[in-house]
């Protein structure tokens, strides 16, 4: 009985270890996606311990993820390096991520969509009107982005949601750097809304050509944007 005791308080705390370890693993992420870890910079687990309160061993395990994932690189005895945006890499999420939301859009104008779900994308499409109202552009890029994860999301792919996803998060990370130097992006917000329609009407052929007609505006200035921000190859 005793043994079993201790069996069930060992499973208990290999538990608890594994739920601090993703915790660790989803605020840190967060932390460089929103830019409050610069590319480059260099941070120490007990540092990052302490701004996350918790102890070193769930960070450690949540950096050997994220490096894994290629948003740090580990440095012995110096906790993590937050990893440089390639310019190749943006451009190469950028297309891929273009494919993958038209053909999500597809799917959305090819069924009837509920009205809650219609109405979560007029929500996120409002937020980023009143965003560039207020000249807000970092309330703007999480609209956005909140917007292409739902346009995502409701797709039924689970395999789709699962690879965009994990790309979504890496444009959002660029997007936050972005944004600011990009022309004001009334010409998203009208597309977006386009598109929403075309979902609404049932019609997935104009949905994945407004898409695609928004992606190609985007991968053009795109270029423009690296330069101006000096991101290397």
């Amino acid at each position: 009985m005793i043994e079993k005791s201790a069996q069930n308080a060992s499973r208990s705390d290999l538990g608890a270890t594994a739920r601090q370890a993703d915790i660790a693993y989803a605020r840190i992420k967060a932390a460089v996606i929103r830019g409050e870890f610069a590319p480059g910079q260099n941070a120490l687990e007990q540092e990052l311990a302490l701004r996350f309160g918790m102890s070193r061993t769930p960070v450690r395990e949540a950096l050997v993820r994220l490096a894994q994932e290629r948003y740090i690189e580990l440095v012995p005895r110096r906790g993590m390096r937050v990893s440089q945006l390639s310019a190749r890499d943006i451009r190469e999420i950028n297309e891929v991520l273009g494919g993958l939301e038209a053909q999500a859009a597809e799917r959305l104008a090819s069924r009837k969509l509920a009205p809650e779900e219609l109405a979560q994308l007029d929500a996120a499409i409002a937020a980023m009107d009143r965003a560039l109202e207020n000249e807000d552009l970092t309330a703007w890029s999480e609209a956005d982005y909140h917007f292409h994860r739902l346009l995502v999301e409701m797709c039924g792919n689970r395999t789709l949601i699962g690879i965009a996803t994990q790309l979504l998060e890496k444009a959002h990370r660029f997007r936050m750097v972005s944004t600011p130097q990009r022309s004001r992006p009334v010409y998203s917000n009208a597309n977006h809304a386009a598109v929403v329609e075309a979902i609404r009407r049932g019609d997935p052929q104009t949905a994945v050509e407004i898409h695609r007609s928004h992606k190609r505006r985007w991968s053009r200035e795109l270029n423009e944007v690296l330069d101006r921000l000096g991101i290397d190859e």
